[in-house]
């Protein structure tokens, strides 16, 4: 596994854990550390959803 594809996996399962946060206790926990929709969380969450972009080359990699 290459460096690039550790850190999106690292960023999926973040954004995975904040999407249950929220879902279950209406918690979200990038805000909370890096403020409601400042500028560093709204670069944490577009890095997530790049991540999860990169994670579906995942899928069909051998």
């Amino acid at each position: 596994m290459k460096i690039i594809d550790k850190v999106a996996l690292v960023l999926i399962i973040i954004g995975a854990i904040n999407w249950g946060l929220i879902g279950f206790f209406k918690f979200d926990l990038v805000a909370a550390i890096f403020g409601q929709m400042s500028a560093l969380s709204r670069i944490i969450y577009a890095l997530v959803g790049i991540s999860g972009l990169w994670g579906i080359k995942l899928l069909f990699e051998d």
